[in-house]
């Protein structure tokens, strides 16, 4: 399955995705910059990306972790912004595609 992802230079990435895995897994093991400080346990909003609106009701609703996560931690909230590390990419989400949001790069 397929994950397309946008980095902070408008690149689009194709990645090779694995049923199960994290979004923010798989954009850190492709060695994309991404920050994801926490590891994924959704406690920081370093992970940060925005989902390409027609992919939104395709994904689970955010918990009240990752809201609170958005809201209090994330740079440049939108209403399609997501914590990558909260989306498991399944045979749903092949083709899934997401942008890299401000306030994630690694430096």
């Amino acid at each position: 399955m397929k994950l397309y992802v946008t980095d902070f230079d408008g690149v689009e990435h194709e990645l090779e995705a694995l049923e199960g895995w994290r979004v923010m897994e798989i954009i850190c093991d492709y060695g994309l910059p991404m920050k994801a400080d926490c590891g994924g346990s959704c406690v920081c909003g370093t992970c940060h990306v925005y989902v390409a609106p027609e992919w939104l009701d395709k994904l689970y609703p955010k918990s009240d972790d990752e809201e609170d996560r958005l809201l209090d931690d994330a740079q440049e909230v939108q209403e399609n912004s997501r914590l990558s590390c909260q989306i498991l990419m399944s045979d749903a989400l092949d083709g899934l595609r997401v942008t890299m949001a401000p306030g994630s790069k690694k430096e």
